[in-house]
């Protein structure tokens, strides 16, 4: 896999000797278990799989070079370049500037750009209409396009599916980039709709057997089914793919699912599944899987809480959340400067959707804790928070001697 050039500030000794040791070890990448660093009074357990992606190391490769090597041009960003607040934010400090937040909505007018600027794509890619914007403005979308191989993967395998003639379902949170990204290109080969969860998809599935009137589908599903779209006409042959950042088992479970509708409903034979649902089983973003994986592996060891690193409106991290969640005690937090001191934390709770102050590590002899980031987290910024909860104990080995120790 290539090697991308990542400025230094977003490196860290410590992960990246964890790292290349395990990749030594497992060049197959299937071992999951996680690694164990183990302090004395505290013990981390680093999930196998976590970090920036091929995606993020691409689009920071991009965008790094576009700064260095444009110092007589403006350079603007379509919006957050990836969902990490501290690349986003020396990006900014150099003079980059988003023309649009993550929502879409707009915070530099179109109006205010030139033939001459650089344009940045993030790596969630764009929309065919943004495109279209810039070369209306004689700006080349492509030129400074980070968009991840593997999102532009999903638009490749919706356009051959509807070329063939299924409509597409696309499995993703409506107003992510990503999402309104993928729908774009989707909806140029094909009818498309997308579903944000299971209960929209079993929704959905009322439409297939005409359960539901199609009238009330428009209700339904408003804003999130392309121009034309007649739920009794274009839901006889779908394929289900996905934004990349989404739980692997959801987008399964929700693909499994339509596929049982539509043998039940057409009362399908093995060999005829085909003639109403496509297999896009292919859609599936291999670090989002990975680091899913690496997950599931490290919650089935004991500890005391999790910690999960990343972004507050990075999808892929929220994910790693919820399924810590569902096992123990998860702080969910975007930097060390989040660890208030050893009784407290400012952790941000998915639920309510803000910050709150709790708890944090308990009084007791030993503490073991898991330890993960999502896709677009600095290796340094996970050190850093591994550095800094070391901190509140008396520790009896220096990590970096614990790391070596690992070869």
């Amino acid at each position: 896999m290539k090697a991308f050039v990542i400025p230094e500030i977003y490196k860290s000794t410590v992960i990246g000797k964890i790292k290349e040791i395990r990749r030594t070890k497992d060049r197959l990448k299937k071992d999951f278990t996680p690694t164990i660093l183990d302090l004395g009074p505290v013990r981390f357990l680093i999930a196998r799989h976590f970090g920036f992606c091929y995606g993020v190391e691409n689009a920071v490769e991009i965008a790094y070079k576009t700064v260095n090597e444009n110092p007589e041009k403006r350079i603007f960003l379509l919006s957050e370049m990836i969902h990490n607040p501290d690349v986003n934010a020396d990006l900014q400090s150099q003079g980059v500037k988003f023309l649009m937040d993550t929502k879409g909505n707009q915070l530099i007018d179109w109006k205010e750009l030139n033939p001459d600027d650089a344009v940045i794509v993030p790596a969630f890619g764009t929309t065919l209409e943004i495109q279209q914007q810039l070369e209306a403005l004689q700006i080349d979308p492509y030129k400074y396009d980070t968009t991840c191989p593997f999102v532009e993967k999903v638009w490749n395998r919706a356009s051959q599916i509807g070329e063939r003639g299924y409509s597409i379902v696309v499995h993703g949170k409506p107003k992510h980039e990503e999402t309104r990204a993928t729908f774009s290109h989707s909806k140029e080969n094909a009818p498309t709709v997308v579903v944000n969860d299971m209960k929209e998809a079993q929704l959905l599935a009322q439409y297939i057997t005409h359960s539901l009137p199609k009238e009330q589908f428009y209700q339904d599903f408003e804003g999130q089914y392309s121009q034309g779209f007649d739920p009794d006409r274009d839901l006889m042959r779908i394929g289900v793919v996905n934004q990349t950042t989404m739980l692997a088992s959801d987008t399964q479970a929700i693909a499994d699912y339509l596929k049982h509708v539509m043998i039940t409903h057409y009362q399908l034979q093995p060999q005829e599944v085909e003639k109403h649902f496509a297999n896009t089983r292919d859609t599936l973003c291999y670090a989002t899987s990975d680091n899913q994986q690496a997950t599931y592996a490290l919650l089935t060891n004991e500890a005391d809480f999790a910690v999960v690193v990343g972004g507050y409106n990075s999808s892929n991290t929220s994910h790693l959340v919820e399924l810590c969640e569902e096992k123990l005690p998860t702080f969910f937090i975007q930097s060390q400067h989040k660890i208030l001191d050893k009784n407290l934390i400012q952790h941000y709770d998915l639920h309510t959707r803000q910050e709150v102050t709790t708890a944090f590590i308990p009084e007791q002899e030993k503490t073991t804790i898991l330890l993960t980031c999502g896709a677009s987290c600095p290796d340094a910024v996970m050190e850093a928070v591994m550095m800094k909860i070391s901190s509140f104990f008396n520790i009896t080995k220096e990590i970096t001697e614990v790391v070596e120790a690992l070869e």
